[in-house]
C-alpha cells in the first residue's frame, strides 16, 4: 500500500527520530517533513504506534495517509511538489 507521512514536530531531536523511523520503513523523503512510499498495512500501524511514542502530543502532529494505487495516481502535485535534492528516481516512478 502506498502512504504519505506528513509531520510537524517542534524539537529537532524528536523530528530526527521520526525522520529516521520513516526511512527505516523504506519511505522516501520528498520534502523536509513529508515522506511517501510503499508499506504494508501492519507496518503503517507499527509506524503510527512508534511515532505516537516519540512525539509531544500537546504540540506535535503526524499524519499518515494510506492510499490505494488509483487514489495515489489521482493526487495533484502543483508547483514545487518535491524537493528536487531529496527525490529519488524510485519516487518519480510512483507518479508515472
Amino acid at each position: 500500500m502506498l502512504a504519505w507521512v506528513v509531520y510537524d514536530i517542534s524539537k529537532d531531536k524528536l523530528r530526527n527520530k521520526v525522520y529516521k523511523l520513516c526511512k527505516g520503513y523504506g519511505l522516501y523523503p520528498v520534502q523536509k517533513s513529508v515522506f511517501v512510499g510503499n508499506v504494508d498495512t501492519h507496518e503503517i500501524d507499527e509506524l503510527c504506534l512508534q511515532c505516537d511514542g516519540i512525539i509531544e502530543h500537546e504540540q506535535d502532529s503526524v499524519y499518515v495517509f494510506p492510499m490505494c494505487k488509483n487514489d495515489f495516481r489521482a493526487v495533484k502535485l502543483l508547483g514545487q511538489a518535491f524537493d528536487k535534492k531529496m527525490v529519488s528516481d524510485e519516487v518519480k516512478r510512483l507518479f508515472l
